[in-house]
């Protein structure tokens, strides 16, 4: 699989991966980079940390370490979320909302 410039980025380390949203990927897949688990929850679609073990999934089996490989039958390729660039942005669109 060749991993290129794409707007997938690895949750550890920001490395682009020339991966498409939903895009299957093996369990052993890793950042070429870092080498940090790829089919990990950080990295799925479902992976929210308001929801009940963090997965909002309801059929998924409860994965303990998510920034680990592991093998969930749902996991769904997407963008991690929670980065910094995206904390600032939003911080800057709620404070541009109080501007005179």
């Amino acid at each position: 699989m060749s991993l290129v410039e794409s707007g997938i980025k690895c949750y550890n380390c920001s490395q682009s991966l020339g991966l498409n949203p939903g895009e299957n990927i093996g369990r052993q897949e890793e950042c070429p980079q870092c080498y940090a688990s790829l089919h990990c929850c950080t990295m799925c679609t479902f992976y929210d940390t308001s929801a009940y073990n963090d997965c909002k999934e309801p059929m998924a089996n409860r994965v303990l370490e998510k920034e680990k490989a592991n093998f969930c039958d749902f996991f769904k390729l997407s963008a991690p979320s929670g980065g910094g660039d995206d904390k600032n942005s939003l911080l800057d669109a709620a404070n541009s909302l109080f501007k005179d």
